[in-house]
């Protein structure tokens, strides 16, 4: 790897390890709307976590309530196939 590749895997790096934030699992999550937001960066941000042994959240997301106020149809499908956020492993970073 040629010297201004490894300055821009630094840079990639100090950016996601902002805009990360601790998982319980004990490595780090980062919200996918987080990564959209970084604009151009944002293939760049994905291929680093994907490098760095990162995965999609497998979790489900927590099925609204059909309260008083939420009487319109559930978002269910389209909404909950998609990936929400990122768990990079523990060793990520090292």
């Amino acid at each position: 790897m040629d010297t201004q590749s490894e300055d821009q895997t630094d840079a990639i790096a100090v950016l996601v390890k902002r805009l990360a934030r601790p998982h319980p699992s004990g490595g780090t999550m980062i919200d996918r709307p987080v990564i959209l937001a970084e604009g151009a960066r944002s293939a760049a941000i994905l291929a680093w976590i994907a490098e760095h042994g990162g995965a999609p959240d497998s979790t489900p997301p927590i099925p609204q309530s059909k309260g008083v106020h939420n009487l319109g149809p559930a978002t269910g499908g389209r909404q909950a196939a998609q990936t929400r956020r990122y768990i990079l492993p523990a060793h990520a970073f090292n």
